[in-house]
């Protein structure tokens, strides 16, 4: 095993066991340094393996830093991304445990359900556009397995771009009836309103964010594929959760989508 390799599983292995034990753990940057992305991606990667290989299913991915002012925060240029599996979705009137989470804190985003692949090197806009089945309200429930959201670009790359949970509404819309761009979110806690933003908040249109996670994919020979869910990016403002808490969404035209928190243990 190289070096490379090893400090690759070392930082999985501080990561997978911060999130078996419910205890966030150290930055991993002092393993990985705070620019190297592409090992950051590396242990990304490793951990997608040891899941697959437990069971975990994929079902999509999640684009993180596509508000300027946190990309310059962390001091990088262009998002980042992470993988969506089964076990994440808790769309549906149950309520979301918190115990199934650290340090959870919730953003209204718009998700796309994919109806074909995008998978070729020449990947343009309009194919892009083409390839969206539909547009969903989302809730992401992102988390972080370094201990007070202590991160870098690095960290959060390796701990799969800090993704917890998601929740989708139900109503859906085709593109030809709903222009993500022009959307604007209105996100309330206990009917308080926390967060407000718009489709320009995302990289200036969800639909660049979605066209430069296809591109990125596809580069790294994982390319994005019909059925999946991409959750695009935060709205506005994300906000600390705990149970008790009922989160509500509203994206006017696309519809409304709403989490419910609880403290307790699932049955």
């Amino acid at each position: 095993m190289s070096t490379r390799e090893q400090v690759a599983d070392q930082a999985a292995d501080r990561l997978e066991t911060a999130a078996a034990k419910k205890q966030p753990c150290a930055p991993v940057r002092d393993l990985l340094g705070t620019t190297d992305v592409a090992s950051a991606y590396a242990v990304q990667r490793l951990l997608t393996r040891r899941r697959l290989a437990a069971g975990a299913v994929v079902t999509g991915r999640k684009i993180g830093l596509t508000a300027p002012a946190v990309q310059r925060q962390l001091g990088v240029d262009q998002p980042d991304f992470g993988v969506l599996f089964a076990d994440m979705d808790v769309s549906g009137p149950e309520p979301v445990p918190t115990g199934r989470l650290l340090q959870p804190k919730a953003e209204a985003e718009i998700a796309f359900v994919l109806g074909a692949d995008l998978d070729t090197d020449d990947l343009d806009a309009a194919a892009v556009r083409a390839a969206v089945s539909y547009a969903v309200p989302a809730l992401e429930i992102v988390d972080s397995r370094i201990a007070d959201w202590d991160i870098t670009i690095t960290d959060t790359v390796a701990d799969n771009a800090s993704s917890g949970l998601y929740v989708l509404g139900e109503s859906r819309l085709p593109l030809r009836a709903f222009e993500p761009r022009e959307a604007t979110m209105r996100m309330y806690v206990d009917d308080v309103l926390v967060s407000e933003g718009d489709g320009a908040a995302c990289l200036g249109d969800p639909l660049t964010a979605l066209w430069w996670l296809a591109r990125t994919a596809q580069a790294y020979g994982d390319p994005l594929l019909a059925g999946q869910v991409v959750l695009s990016g935060a709205l506005g403002p994300m906000v600390s959760v705990s149970g008790g808490v009922t989160v509500r969404a509203e994206i006017p035209r696309l519809g409304t989508v709403t989490a419910t928190f609880t403290d307790k243990d699932p049955a």
